[in-house]
């Protein structure tokens, strides 16, 4: 089964992914593919921190460059800004999107259980807005910023967006939320979870064990964290939420709740758009000689230029 969904599909079984991700990649301050990094420290005690992408194309132009705030995946339990995968992925969104990329490492579950995530994912916005930092270029725009997450990494995203919403800050502004795969759920089976619950990559049971050990203990899936448009979600109706884009997949047991999450926003009377891939399992984007993970790109791309222009 694991064979045939990497012959098929591009990306590799689980066991496999698990290995990738494993390894670690330093630092850049000479530009790797035309993108140079740095790691900066928010605060030390707890681990709270994220990696700094510059394009170097940016030297050459005098104009402002938007910065896109990421969440990586992992379930909350696993994974770092530090993970080759992720390194190399925000890598190549600086470069093709000509963005600041800032990849923020969080605090993860079980020793820290929600709501520690999206505390350090606000953490970092409020640190950005207010602090001079070093190594983060003057041409940043920070008026002009999107958060993006993949996975529980756009479940982060999500939340984040929201309590952001409720605060006011000095400079920085959030035009755009980019959710890839975004990892919801609820009490109630999805078709889609049903259909792909052997998955060979993230498993229903998977998924079940994932939640219990981030959520407040004795919570059930239809906590707010989860089950975002449920009867004990926040209403968003009156807040001024950004502009969502929202990327899913055919193959992924999450394919409905980005649907619902989508209908959701719109029901709220937000903007957001659904993108879907047919033929491709969760964690697609990762992976670069997959063709829709540079769609994906391209459709990024677009989207920030549509709300740059507003």
């Amino acid at each position: 089964m694991a064979n045939a969904a990497k012959s098929s599909t591009g990306v590799p079984p689980w066991e496999t992914i698990e290995e990738i991700f494993d390894v670690k990649a330093p630092p850049s301050s000479s530009p790797i593919d035309g993108v140079v990094s740095s790691d900066v420290t928010i605060d030390p005690s707890r681990s709270l921190w994220f990696r700094l992408y510059v394009p170097t194309s940016a030297i050459a132009t005098s104009d402002a460059l938007p910065v896109v705030v990421y969440y990586h995946g992992g379930g909350f339990l696993i994974w770092s800004p530090d993970c080759k995968p992720y390194d190399d992925l925000c890598r190549r969104l600086a470069r093709e999107l000509s963005v600041i990329v800032v990849s923020v490492n969080y605090r993860l579950a079980p020793e820290h259980r929600c709501p520690t995530q999206y505390e350090d994912g606000l953490e970092a916005l409020k640190f950005i807005d207010g602090t001079k930092i070093d190594g983060f270029p003057a041409k940043a725009d920070i008026g002009k910023c999107f958060l993006a997450g993949d996975s529980a990494g756009g479940n982060l995203a999500h939340h984040v967006a929201v309590q952001a919403a409720e605060l006011e800050f000095q400079e920085l502004k959030i035009v755009g939320i980019i959710l890839i795969q975004a990892f919801f759920g609820a009490e109630e089976r999805s078709e889609s979870e049903l259909e792909f619950q052997w998955n060979p990559i993230i498993s229903l049971e998977h998924m079940d064990w994932i939640w219990k050990q981030f959520l407040p203990e004795e919570s059930s899936r239809d906590h707010p964290a989860v089950n975002v448009f449920g009867p004990k979600s926040k209403d968003i109706s009156g807040l001024i939420f950004p502009a969502a884009l929202v990327v899913t997949s055919g193959l992924d047991p999450l394919r409905d709740w980005s649907r619902r999450y989508c209908e959701w926003l719109m029901q709220s009377g937000k903007e957001a758009k659904l993108i879907e891939y047919p033929n491709v399992p969760h964690s697609f984007y990762a992976y670069p000689h997959v063709p829709e993970a540079c769609m994906a790109i391209r459709e990024m791309e677009k989207f920030m230029q549509n709300q740059l222009t507003k």
